[in-house]
């Protein structure tokens, strides 16, 4: 099986860091490049481009839309979804343009407004900065400007097996979002992960683990069963 993952806003594969062996174990995982083009619809076809054949793939916050898009696209190479700290509202880019040549890093302010108070650590935010410093002010502008349309109205269209992981303390993506995903994809199975804030591979890398390794578990278990 292929796995493809999706990384969020000014993220990059050390988003995964802790939870990548667990990932390596279930078959060729692939990084999806999100750096690169300034639509949703674009990422999403360049991701499809990665692949061979059917794939689950997981895409954090930004990168759910992204893994929505790629089913939409091409629902024969997208085997089953896992959506994490995401949702189907519609959110437009700023009002004014953005200068790459400014941005520095991500603030640290932001990036601990994005984690339980619990892991506010100098070391985390550190880690989530470093990520944003690499992408650069290219990518920030980019990502910045995107549209990300709202697929509420779409998604009864997602017929593959879909798990949605949502944080309970997270100040960017409610829970009440996840429900919504989660009502709106009738294959789809809620998770809810506590003690955790928007960061939710970082901030609890085996609770994610435990949740993704249990939910696929089940699926080769009963394939045709879906709670």
């Amino acid at each position: 099986m292929d796995v493809l993952l999706i990384p969020g806003f000014m993220l990059d594969a050390d988003l995964w860091r802790e939870v990548r062996p667990a990932v390596d174990r279930m078959g060729r995982v692939i990084d999806a490049d999100t750096t690169r083009d300034d639509t949703i619809a674009a990422m999403a076809a360049r991701a499809l481009d990665q692949l061979d054949g059917p794939a689950l793939v997981i895409g954090f916050s930004m990168g759910g839309y992204i893994a929505r898009e790629m089913l939409y696209q091409q629902p024969a190479k997208v085997s089953a979804l896992v959506l994490v700290a995401t949702s189907s509202r519609a959110k437009s880019g700023p009002s004014a343009s953005i200068d790459p040549a400014r941005f520095r890093q991500l603030g640290r302010a932001a990036v601990a407004r994005s984690l339980h108070p619990d892991h506010q650590t100098d070391a985390l935010i550190e880690r989530v900065q470093a990520m944003s410093r690499r992408l650069g002010g290219a990518v920030y502008a980019r990502q910045s400007e995107l549209s990300r349309q709202g697929d509420t109205d779409q998604l009864g269209c997602i017929a593959c097996p879909t798990l949605i992981v949502a944080a309970d303390q997270d100040a960017l993506r409610s829970v009440a979002e996840s429900a919504a995903l989660h009502r709106g994809i009738n294959s789809s199975t809620l998770a809810v992960i506590e003690r955790s804030g928007h960061l939710i591979p970082l901030e609890q890398p085996r609770k994610f683990e435990s949740v993704l390794t249990d939910w696929l578990s089940k699926l080769t278990a009963s394939p045709t069963r879906h709670s």
